[in-house]
């Protein structure tokens, strides 16, 4: 397979060249492969860029030379010309015992704190990396934990992280995601409040939970969420059931939702997110760009804004 030489800010390939929308592949769908080995997989698709899953079986983000492997990897993706996006939704990179655990709602403040440190690794290899954002969740809210007590810790545990992220200048894309605390987009407006709408907290919008207990439609959905848009994750889904479904397994429609993404002027990856699928991740990810590729909106003519009107440099 040849390699697909790097062409511009918008990443490697020919998908810049024909669609508005750049998209990337969720390495935790390739957890069966070397990381090089996937990333020269995307990069052969077509692939704009990586969902960088930080775990043990790629980029450790608790080894003692993740700073060294870090600096190789931004050497790696500038080569290939993908863009990459930082992801922390890792099963057990903390604890070998509790899937996502522990989280940044936990009881005891040291269990709260190593999440914390954890997203503040994310942040440094982010800036290493010139990612467009770190993604995170907040976390099941534990039992016996009060609702108030619950948003009162995740406030106070990603304090540190916006901190961190505003003087790396790389956003914190907080994910809602169903059975968490903080599930639908009205939920991260919650946090925004409380923690006083800080510039560098976005949102992370996971097109497949839109379908799956948003009140809105997804299409609806994204143009709802536009302003707070830094990270998007997509893959098929059924109303009520959370179950990441390969494209055209599901329910959603997704040439408007596409249709309505190209037209928020969204700049980021949109990553396929079918983390139960490594087992089939080359055939997956083989699959997917296609079908969102013929998904997509064209783009305008050249000469022309995202509108179709004439562009004042031409």
């Amino acid at each position: 397979m040849s390699r697909h030489p790097k062409q511009g800010p918008n990443g490697a390939g020919d998908g810049p060249a024909t669609h508005p929308l750049r998209f990337g592949y969720g390495t935790n769908g390739l957890a069966d492969l070397r990381l090089d080995d996937a990333l020269a997989l995307l990069a052969d698709l077509g692939y704009d860029g990586v969902g960088l899953t930080l775990d043990h079986m790629h980029l450790d983000p608790l080894a003692d030379d993740l700073a060294a492997r870090t600096r190789r990897l931004a050497r790696r993706l500038d080569t290939l010309g993908l863009g990459v996006t930082v992801e922390t939704g890792a099963r057990y990179v903390l604890d070998p015992r509790r899937k996502h655990g522990p989280s940044l709602l936990d009881p005891d403040p040291q269990d709260r704190a190593r999440r914390t440190g954890l997203l503040l690794r994310a942040v440094d290899v982010a800036a290493e990396l010139g990612a467009h954002a770190v993604h995170c969740f907040s976390g099941v809210t534990p039992g016996g934990t009060d609702e108030d007590t619950a948003w009162k810790r995740l406030a106070e545990a990603l304090a540190p992280v916006l901190d961190a992220a505003a003087s790396a200048g790389v956003p914190l894309a907080v994910e809602p995601e169903p059975g968490h605390l903080l599930a639908t987009v009205a939920d991260f407006h919650t946090l925004r409040g409380a923690l006083g709408d800080p510039e560098h907290l976005g949102l992370t919008l996971d097109i497949g939970h839109c379908q799956c207990l948003e009140p809105l439609p997804p299409a609806d959905c994204v143009r709802a969420a536009a302003p707070w848009l830094r990270h998007v994750q997509i893959e098929d889904m059924r109303r009520g059931v959370h179950e990441h479904l390969p494209f055209g397994d599901g329910e959603i429609d997704f040439p408007p939702v596409l249709e309505a993404l190209a037209a928020t002027g969204y700049q980021g990856l949109t990553v396929v997110e079918l983390p139960r699928h490594s087992h089939a991740g080359p055939h997956y990810a083989e699959r997917s760009l296609p079908f969102l590729r013929r998904a997509a909106p064209a783009p305008p003519p050249p000469g022309t804004n995202r509108s179709g009107e004439p562009s004042a440099t031409h």
